[in-house]
């Protein structure tokens, strides 16, 4: 449920993405790539909108935008209304370049036809307990590999290989909604409001809730969306629907890659948090190299740094 949303910029005070000069140089190739070899539109290259609060704010970013480093992720800054019919706007704002959004669905089931076509996909509950780990290889009913990479979100906890992983569940809601007219670009201040594939609706999003792992939308966040909606833009909307996702965060953000302390050959990659569309092109490019034995796993993700943890599980488990 995820509006796919990528964003080079990010804060108030307009600070670049973690990594973002190698992070989106690596995903705009990616997923390019991708819809030729999957033969499906999923990719939308799109600038993102986002309104000054302030005349102060308005002079951070006008001096901060001088910086050689950010200049590459924008495109405009408004020093006056520019989009004034369709949003709030009284002071101007920024518009990004390098930024836009993935159709989430729509890459999700064409990466599934792929590997099915390719005999490579198999959709059954899968039992960690049923693993047979030797040197060099592991066994699962009829499969063998050199390696298994777990992805398992939140549902890692369930996983008593890496149950004692600092993954932290972070919820999330959207609402889907239909605007009276189209929108020039994404906006983004308080809320995002992102295209869908139906003219006029439109993916608002989202609330962070980390102590809520409710199975359910709720009212609060259905009021809170549409508020944050109505201080953005002046178009009118109804509201067609509201969803909910939990999303696997860490301590320090970043996510988390790499063997397990004990057996070698069972691989971690998860934590990706609310940037798993940017953050997973690069990273998983990352941990391919490392597994061919061309490159290490940077320490700011690496599994190591949460070793610690592992020792006190495997004490308190003796």
């Amino acid at each position: 449920m995820a509006a796919g949303l990528f964003n080079p910029i990010t804060g108030r005070f307009l600070k670049q993405s973690w990594l973002a000069e190698k992070i989106f140089p690596r995903l705009l190739q990616f997923y390019k790539e991708a819809e030729v070899l999957l033969q499906e539109r999923f990719f939308y290259s799109m600038p993102i909108y986002r309104p000054f609060l302030s005349i102060e704010e308005q002079n951070e970013w006008m001096a901060e935008s001088e910086k050689n480093q950010l200049q590459q992720f924008i495109a405009t800054i408004h020093t006056s209304p520019s989009l004034s019919p369709q949003v709030h706007d009284p002071f101007g704002g920024v518009v990004t370049r390098q930024s836009g959004y993935l159709d989430t669905g729509t890459f999700l089931k064409s990466v599934r036809d792929f590997l099915e076509k390719n005999n490579a996909y198999q959709q059954t509950l899968f039992d960690p307990g049923k693993l047979i780990i030797q040197q060099g290889e592991i066994h699962y009913e009829a499969v063998e590999a050199a390696h298994i990479i777990f992805c398992d979100g939140v549902g890692g906890k369930a996983n008593h290989f890496f149950n004692w992983v600092p993954i932290r569940s972070l919820k999330g809601e959207t609402l889907t909604v239909h605007l009276m007219e189209n929108l020039e670009m994404i906006f983004n201040r308080g809320v995002y409001v992102v295209p869908t594939k139906t003219v006029n609706v439109y993916l608002v999003g989202a609330t962070y809730s980390p102590n809520d792992t409710s199975p359910k939308i709720s009212s609060a966040a259905r009021k809170e969306l549409e508020e944050k909606l109505s201080e953005l833009i002046k178009i009118p909307f109804t509201i067609n629907h509201q969803d909910w996702g939990i999303r696997p965060t860490t301590p320090d953000r970043k996510p988390i890659l790499g063997p397990h302390p004990e057996f070698k050959n069972l691989i971690i990659f998860n934590g990706l948090g609310t940037k798993g569309v940017s953050l997973a092109p690069y990273f998983s490019g990352v941990l391919a190299d490392w597994l061919e034995g061309q490159g290490e796993i940077p320490m700011e993700v690496n599994i190591e740094r949460f070793k610690s943890l592992y020792s006190k599980f495997s004490s308190a488990m003796i």
